[in-house]
């Protein structure tokens, strides 16, 4: 995505859910979108109401899994196993 474009809607749903998920580090909403972690705080503060984004900080505020750096070695991937995969922009059946 490029520097300074604007974030669609769906855009920011997805970055608010990437941001709510605990095994996903803020590396992956950079590497996808290109907001670093204070670019996501502040679009999370600004898009959230004020109670939400407490308890979000509150939540986040130390979780080793939301920074790569802090990640133990056998969390390797952006992605949960749990999660559905998505082909053809369609969700897949389990």
């Amino acid at each position: 995505m490029p520097e300074n474009a604007p974030l669609s809607p769906a855009d920011i749903d997805r970055i608010i859910e990437m941001g709510w998920e605990d095994r996903t580090p803020f590396e992956a909403i950079e590497t996808q979108f290109g907001l670093a972690e204070k670019d996501v705080i502040a679009l999370m503060r600004r898009e959230m109401k004020a109670s939400s984004f407490r308890m979000w900080r509150a939540r986040m505020s130390g979780r080793a899994t939301k920074h790569r750096a802090l990640r133990s070695d056998d969390v390797d991937g952006f992605k949960s196993n749990q999660q559905r995969s998505i082909s053809l922009n369609k969700i897949s059946k389990r």
